[in-house]
């Protein structure tokens, strides 16, 4: 450590980490808490992009770290999903540089769709997994990720959550000179070099059925190795009782054992400091013997853990008597006073949030006059991910449906199938351009190749940007991470050469549009349909200008 002390959020310390430990490449998608990794990596000079989404982030990471690359690859917790098919083979594969997935967790649903805790990929997938309790550990565990991965040759996923990602709490980076050793080993080679630095190998790389036997072994064994680590060297620490003022209820936690790991631990640190306590960073595979030497010598054992049982059920499992939390305790963020009331086993009801001001379209928005347009008109929506989704509340209760990214297309053209003529014209699918691009394109195709009687009709509402997330680039917005210019997907074109039957461009800005008689005729059609409907998001716009006439000032922009 250095004397330097810097104020940083989870996400910011992890972008630091990557910086100073050299990786060559950040990819991901957006998505709230974990966009600003990448974001503050591109700011602080890293090599950060953009990804259609999370699938092919993940395996242009594999293709980096099978170059020798350090690389970070970044992404909330649903988008591990589509992340999925990669990350299962890649734990099989040799990857010969540092690969970190991060998975930001979003417990209490504050942007998402779902609560899902992904701790149950590290175990499926077999993945090892390093769970941070602050900036500092998300700083240092960013680099023990890329070491653990360099020397077993397999991905780490990170797992941060959404407190640990935007809470600021200090960080003192390493020195300089580890800096610039990581960095020298790491730095660049030149096209001659990197010719060279390809391992060619065949039965590590290649996963059919006849290398991905014998990989599957290796993989175990890998995981074997990383548990014994884990066990001796592992960032594990146990706090001891503190010492705590008379009258207070020491005697009543003097036999209670507290097993916590991330923000949980620091919860439960404040919750009863007259608890021992013991958290290990690397919750998979976990240091099973050193919990047992542990659980011998309390009288309680509790597992203090946000999210599903994970934990207390591995445990259980392992014949230690562990105590969980309450079903209730289960959903929603962990915070001090919960804890304490875990550990007393209160299940009264807990007092009612306070109520904030519902979110809603804002008033200058694009999406208005489509959602008026499609609740005058009495669609059936098929909706999608993204800000737009907000066309479900009041005053235009505009979507019936919503399930994942790029979902609107597929549940339409079900809707289309199932339901009598009538009621099929009333489909329409709904999707943004960022959510399009990501995976909004095979449902395109799927609408070409099997389409409903009744044709269907899709909408994408393109603001130019990823606006629920920050206003990210993507694909279709002709601009990268860095806003710098790059190729733009023409979304007509492609609908057109997919065999699309009705495209059309519609200018949000145009008063002659007159929307819902086109909507209105088009679904009177029995054919396929593509409306874009182009406007710049209100709040993005002014960015957007800059943009652009930035790169028209550019030479080589002429």
């Amino acid at each position: 450590m250095t004397d330097e002390r810097l104020l940083l959020s989870g996400d910011d310390a992890v972008a630091l980490a990557a910086l100073h430990a050299g990786v060559r490449l950040g990819s991901g998608y957006p998505g709230t808490p974990s966009t600003e990794i990448l974001e503050t990596f591109d700011r602080l000079g890293g090599h950060a992009q953009w990804a259609p989404n999370e699938k092919v982030a993940l395996e242009v990471g594999i293709g980096s770290a099978f170059a020798g690359a350090r690389t970070l690859v970044t992404m909330k917790h649903v988008g591990l999903n589509v992340a999925a098919d990669a990350l299962f083979t890649a734990t099989y594969t040799d990857v010969d540089g540092g690969l970190v997935i991060v998975s930001a967790d979003d417990p209490g649903m504050a942007s998402s769709q779902n609560e899902q805790d992904n701790r149950h990929y590290a175990r499926a997938a077999g993945a090892p997994m390093l769970e941070p309790v602050d900036s500092q550990q998300a700083y240092e565990f960013t680099w023990l990720a890329l070491e653990i991965g360099e020397r077993w040759k397999i991905p780490v996923i990170l797992r941060l959550t959404t407190r640990i990602c935007h809470a600021k709490t200090v960080v003192r980076p390493r020195p300089p000179e580890q800096r610039h050793a990581a960095c020298a080993t790491a730095a660049q080679p030149d096209d001659e070099q990197a010719a060279r630095r390809f391992r060619r190998d065949i039965p590590a790389r290649v996963m059919i059925p006849a290398f991905a036997k014998p990989a599957h072994h290796r993989l175990r064994q890998k995981l074997a190795e990383i548990a014994a680590w884990n066990e001796a060297e592992g960032p594990i620490r146990e706090y001891p009782p503190e010492a705590i003022a008379q009258g207070s209820d020491r005697a009543d936690r003097a036999g209670l054992g507290i097993i916590a790991t991330g923000v949980a631990a620091l919860h439960a640190r404040e919750a009863a400091p007259a608890a021992r306590q013991l958290t290990f960073g690397l919750t998979y595979p976990l240091p099973l013997e050193r919990i047992r030497a542990f659980a011998a010598e309390i009288e309680r054992l509790l597992v203090i853990e946000e999210g599903d049982p994970v934990l207390v059920d591995e445990l259980n499992a392992a014949d230690l008597s562990a105590e969980g939390k309450p079903m209730r305790y289960r959903f929603g963020e962990l915070d001090v006073a919960r804890v304490r009331r875990i550990i007393a086993g209160d299940e009264r009801p807990e007092p009612e949030p306070v109520k904030g001001k519902p979110p809603q379209l804002c008033q200058g928005c694009s999406h208005r006059g489509v959602f008026e347009a499609l609740r005058d008109l009495d669609c059936i929506v098929a909706g999608d991910i993204g800000c737009y989704t907000l066309g479900v509340l009041p005053p235009f209760s505009a979507m019936d449906t919503c399930v994942c990214m790029g979902a609107s297309i597929g549940v339409g053209l079900g809707l289309r199938h199932a339901l009598p003529a009538a009621e099929a014209r009333r489909v329409v699918s709904v999707i943004g351009d960022s959510t399009f691009v990501h995976s909004g394109l095979t449902g395109l195709a799927e609408m070409v190749y099997n389409p409903p009687p009744t044709g269907h009709l899709v909408l994408i509402l393109d603001n130019q940007t990823t606006a629920m997330t920050g206003q990210q680039e993507h694909p279709g917005t002709g601009r990268a991470l860095d806003h710098s210019p790059a190729h733009r997907l023409d979304f007509a074109g492609i609908a057109q050469a997919m065999g699309v039957q009705a495209v059309e461009l519609i200018e949000g800005s145009d008063e002659t549009a007159r929307l819902d008689e086109r909507l209105a005729a088009q679904l009177a059609r029995d054919e396929t349909a593509l409306f874009i409907v182009r406007q710049p998001c209100v709040l993005a716009a002014p960015k957007i200008r800059r943009y652009e006439k930035a790169a028209a000032e550019e030479p080589d922009c002429q």
